[in-house]
């Protein structure tokens, strides 16, 4: 039996459980379940999820490589102090950022346009911000990555303040666009697009935390970027205390009731009309994931919660700017009771859901609409056609035109756990005897996270 326990873009690690063992690591009634169903390839072919996988970050490179944070900011510094004009190595590139919103462009040679990261030289960054409040230095610049075979090193830096940038850069066709309105243009199939979006994220949730942690929680004192700008430090000498990135784990859960049939799905009052998706809550200081599930299953429906089953785990860098670093940890609970009882000031609504009515909601015709409008939306923004602009509830109000509800699309965890659930197969006639072949899906199915 199959137990996907790691993967990444290129591959992935199972190891092969014997049945005795998978028995003495779950319940007997949670193994038949996912015997009697195989998780298929998902039809959206994701090796992995929106904002996951960033190419620049697979991993941290060792102190002493000239790539890493510590040598790129030496490197940085001499770069910005010279005055020379020979090229440099490694060299560097720079993403903007204005009030949130990652620097792109757009790219209309084929039937829909495809938008990417407006990367600037640090030479031309430091041009475009000399008459600006806005310094170029290793203070102010934050490493993202690199990529050793490219020679190339990637920082952000936030140009909030330099209100003549905006006019300036629209002259080269590149716009400052909402992460979420990127989110819902990017192609899904695209690896390329998938990339740019997760460096977009991360870089987002690293400008904003910079942004919320200016002043030491402690004593009040400004902080200075250190690592950097991958950490930064109390510059008040009695204090000093090291601040981190702060990520917030939310616990997301399709709730599954005992026979396997139904799902309970439940609305918000900010959702567009005929929008449903999974439960979610924050986790809360001493409990485990599990006990979070349970918890938020029980507060805000009211069904009691059994087994708990790991599905996978998302970054979610769109959420509001006082949490830019949220973790969706996403989870199967099965449900020990069915009666509905909805906390109102949490949820609108909360049902059980059929599979087929499930299945009818996943209208991929619809997200490959709304992802194609919001790219030429993105590519008039970028060729000044239409002011910058929310564009995300776009993807909303036409996934809802073809069917009495839909599903978030498949940018986000919930249309996974959904469709994961939604394509299982019938369970065997009764006496069948239990396999040990679980498949998690292809390797190209987000189910392999």
């Amino acid at each position: 039996m199959p137990l996907l326990l790691w993967s990444s873009a290129s591959h992935a690690t199972i190891f092969h459980l014997s049945l005795s063992r998978i028995l003495s690591l779950q319940a007997p009634a949670l193994l038949r379940r996912l015997c009697h169903h195989r998780q298929p390839t998902m039809s959206t072919h994701l090796r992995f999820h929106a904002f996951a996988a960033n190419p620049i970050r697979t991993k941290t490179p060792k102190p002493t490589d000239p790539y890493s944070p510590n040598s790129a900011v030496e490197a940085l510094k001499a770069c910005v102090l010279s005055d020379t004009h020979d090229p440099i190595s490694p060299s560097f590139k720079v993403l903007p950022f204005r009030k949130g919103c990652p620097l792109a462009g757009s790219t209309s040679g084929g039937t829909v346009p495809n938008w990417h990261l407006g990367w600037i030289s640090v030479a031309d960054c430091g041009a475009l911000l000399a008459d600006s409040d806005v310094k170029l230095s290793d203070e102010s610049l934050v490493y993202l990555g690199s990529r050793s075979e490219e020679d190339v090193i990637y920082w952000a830096l936030d140009v909030s303040e330099a209100s003549k940038l905006v006019e300036e850069l629209g002259k080269r066709q590149f716009c400052f666009v909402e992460l979420r309105t990127l989110m819902v243009a990017t192609d899904w199939t695209d690896a390329r697009a998938m990339g740019e979006l997760a460096v977009a994220g991360h870089a987002r949730a690293l400008m904003e935390w910079r942004v919320l942690s200016r002043f030491c929680g402690s004593c009040g004192s400004k902080t200075i970027p250190k690592e950097a700008g991958r950490r930064v430090q109390c510059s008040n000498e009695l204090c000093k205390k090291r601040i981190y990135p702060r990520v917030d784990p939310v616990v997301i859960m399709l709730v599954i009731d005992r026979e396997n049939d139904r799902a309970l799905l439940s609305r918000q009052s900010r959702f567009v009309p005929r929008m449903w998706s999974c439960l979610a809550g924050f986790m809360e200081p001493g409990e485990s994931m599990e006990e979070a599930v349970r918890r938020e299953t029980w507060e805000e429906t009211g069904i009691e919660v059994g087994e708990v089953v790991y599905h996978s785990s998302q970054p979610w860098p769109v959420g509001p700017s006082s949490m830019p670093c949220q973790l969706m940890v996403g989870f199967f609970a099965y449900a020990r009771s069915r009666e509905i009882n909805v906390d109102k000031k949490e949820l609108e609504d909360a049902q059980w859901h059929s599979r087929e009515d499930v299945r009818k909601a996943l209208t991929f015709a619809e997200y490959e609409k709304a992802q194609r409008i919001a790219a030429v939306k993105v590519d008039q923004m970028c060729n000044g056609v239409e002011e910058r602009k929310n564009l995300s509830a776009d993807f909303n109000v036409e996934s809802g035109e073809l069917a009495p509800m839909f599903i978030p699309g498949p940018f986000a965890i919930a249309h996974h756990l959904i469709t994961t659930w939604a394509n299982q197969e019938a369970p065997p006639p009764p006496g069948t005897r239990l396999g040990c072949n679980i498949t998690l899906g292809s390797s190209s199915s987000i189910s392999n996270l």
